[in-house]
């Protein structure tokens, strides 16, 4: 088995090693991993069902499989409902555990209930890596990569480099988890963990408990990272005695001389509080840098604060105060689990006294549905993402920063270091004591039926469910314009919009499609849809394109309507997984200076794609433009395996195609 430099004594090569069925622990090397656990969410999970029954699946294969609804729970009409009720009744025929609405986000509650140091974890959001806090491999993915994995199939992505980020020190007062993460996000940009999993080690591991890794980890998807993983340690096992499952704890640590592809140092006691500003979450700066400009909105919650700390702290903060006039101060709890807790300490009522709004357990905001902001008014938010229009509101003013920062802003009505608030009101930074047994409530858990009573289950699809579209095979020459031609960091926000208009479409294909690519140009579904069944079109992007969601959507809607092939100078990890899954050619341009030189309306020609992508080709092609009577030379970064699959139209007509079931390995 080769390995990587950077795999020796790390907790991450052991993950790796622990889960590998294919490939060398290489990095840049297609390898696949053995999933134990799967994680899926409503506004992903719908697909992933009608995949599952696609796939034939009689039962899932995997250790542990749970479907959570937390995105889609606002229903102002019947499609939502009719998503959970469908959701329920494939979860269970399948085998899968059901956390109703309301029971809590996806990410906190899977930690508190099914987190396993050493197991191997797969979800259908991005945002799955928050797991790596417990000592897991925890890899965010399209919903068919997850539904393979359901199936018993490996996980398959690119070995990654491994980046030790050495902590030392403590955190001084008034700065927190988030900013440790905001911190290496002004340093690197959301770019900067691209192709690499972040290993925490160091002494500065000490001051941080498992939900505050949680909190850095969570939003290793931002920095584009597979995955962010820390050791299994007394943090980890003092987490899991306070949620009743001490005797899940295993300790993974990594060796005292463990080496790493790259190494980075962060001295804790040199932070200070650090803010997100609009539109993106590399665009960080101090807090102080910005203090004075109005706050409107002010949200706690998410997946990226979900900690019971993160919300006592702020209800510390405020208690016996009143947030300033024409300040809208929600709190979306995290978990149900989490918002018994409150209550039972009285952080309820500080909060609900000072003048906040208390929202259901559920993401909420931070996927635009609900509490979206007015036009051009600051939110600021304890939040993950800030992309443009991913709170509902198109012209949104949205910053990311703590819930230190966030509770003093409410108070203030403006941005507000809190380390000055705090000096000019003589105010102690808080010591906030939590209990150190957590209420678990697994009430709103329903677990898998057995398998003779699941065989018996009927799937409830309700009008807004769709099948999944067709995936005609790449034809032998692609000949077609450029409908679109975008900058760098396109997430799929703009491809696939969140909000409460669009989120309830997530399981109607052709209506969702409707919404494709609008914010970049309104007029592309219009005219995309005649390509369809003409030929195709391309698409041309800039660095990183798709950063952000995991959603799947993102890359089905485009190909509905006749998208063929994007040319880029880079992708997003899983978004360049999730359109090969659907039978689109991701390519990148050689010289990135050829972008400026193609123009929206060109005429791209691809000549004999079979023969350019059989098993044994080099990646590299030519692409030529019949407009500007030029070429341009091309590469891809598929493995043999994924090659085939985009010939044969996607993952799912190549499976069809072949003699492999799906619970059969390869």
């Amino acid at each position: 088995m080769g390995v990587g430099y950077g795999a020796k004594g790390t907790v991450v090569g052991r993950l790796v090693e622990e889960h590998l069925v294919a490939g060398r622990m290489v990095p840049g090397e297609e390898i696949g991993l053995r999933v134990d656990q799967t994680l899926t969410q409503d506004a992903t999970g719908t697909l992933v069902m009608q995949e599952l029954e696609a796939l034939g699946l009689d039962r899932v294969r995997t250790e542990v499989s749970v479907q959570y609804v937390d995105h889609n729970l606002l229903q102002t009409d019947e499609r939502n409902a009719e998503d959970h009720a469908f959701l329920r009744s494939a979860v269970r025929r399948f085998g899968l555990w059901y956390s109703k609405p309301g029971n809590g986000v996806s990410h906190p509650t899977h930690m508190q209930r099914f987190g396993i140091p050493g197991r191997s974890l797969a979800g259908s959001d991005s945002h799955t890596c928050a797991a790596g806090s417990l000592g897991m491999l925890a890899v965010g993915a399209g919903g068919l990569e997850v539904a393979l994995a359901m199936a018993g199939r490996p996980l398959y992505l690119r070995m990654p480099a491994i980046r030790g980020i050495r902590l030392t020190g403590e955190l001084p007062p008034w700065c927190s988890a988030k900013d440790v993460i905001l911190e290496l996000l002004r340093r690197h940009g959301v770019k900067g963990g691209v192709n690499r999993v972040l290993e925490y080690h160091g002494p500065g591991l000490a001051g941080l408990t498992a939900m505050d890794r949680h909190v850095i980890a969570n939003m290793g998807a931002e920095l584009g990272a597979t995955a962010s993983v820390f050791p299994a340690d007394d943090a980890v096992r003092a987490f899991l005695r306070a949620e009743g499952r001490e005797e899940d704890f295993t300790e993974i640590v990594a060796a005292p001389d463990a080496r790493y592809d790259e190494e980075e140092e962060l001295d804790l006691a040199t932070l200070q509080p650090l803010i997100a500003r609009p539109s993106s979450p590399g665009n960080v700066v101090p807090v102080r840098e910005v203090a004075g400009e109005r706050a409107d909105q002010v949200v706690i919650g998410s997946s990226a604060n979900p900690g019971l700390r993160d919300f006592a702290v702020a209800a510390a903060i405020v208690r016996g105060r009143q947030t300033a006039p024409g300040v809208s101060f929600d709190v979306n709890p995290t978990s149900r689990e989490i918002l018994q807790d409150l209550t039972r300490m009285g952080a309820v009522f500080d909060l609900i006294a000072a003048g906040a709004r208390l929202h259901q357990a559920g993401c909420l905001g931070c996927i635009g549905m609900g509490q979206a902001p007015a036009a051009g008014r600051n939110s600021l938010r304890t939040f993950p993402r800030n992309f443009r229009g991913r709170s509902g509101t198109e012209d949104d003013a949205v910053w990311l920063c703590s819930p230190e920062t966030a509770a003093v802003s409410a108070l203030t009505g403006v941005i507000t270091d809190p380390r000055d608030w705090a000096e000019r009101e003589q105010v102690a930074c808080p010591a906030v004591e939590l209990p150190e047994r957590a209420t678990v409530n697994t009430s709103m858990l329903e677990p898998p039926l057995p398998p003779d009573e699941a065989a018996g289950v009927e799937l409830e699809r309700g009008p807004n469910i769709s099948a999944l579209p067709p995936l005609d095979p790449m034809p032998e020459t692609i000949e077609a314009p450029v409908l679109l031609k975008a900058g760098d960091d396109v997430s799929t926000d703009e491809i696939s919009p969140a909000g409460a208009k669009v989120l309830p479409l997530r399981s109607n294909i052709p209506k969702l499609a409707e919404f494709t690519l609008t914010r970049l140009d309104p007029d592309y579904p219009r005219r995309a849809a005649p390509t369809r069944d003409g030929g195709g079109h391309f698409i041309v992007a800039g660095e990183n394109w798709g950063q952000g969601s995991s959603r799947e959507h993102a890359a089905i809607t485009p190909r509905h309507l006749g998208l063929r092939v994007i040319v880029a100078k880079s992708y997003a990890r899983i978004h360049w997984q999730n359109l090969a899954n659907f039978g689109v050619l991701a390519l990148e341009f050689d010289d990135p200076a050829d972008y400026d030189r193609v123009s929206e309306g060109d005429r791209l020609r691809l000549d004999d794609p079979h023969t350019a992508l059989a098993p044994d080709a080099p990646p590299a092609l030519s692409l030529r433009n019949t407009t500007r009577d030029e070429s341009y030379p091309v590469h891809h970064q598929l493995s043999a395996r994924r090659r085939a699959e985009v010939l044969a139209g996607g993952t799912i007509p190549a499976l069809a195609g072949s003699r492999s079931g799906p619970g059969k390995q390869d």
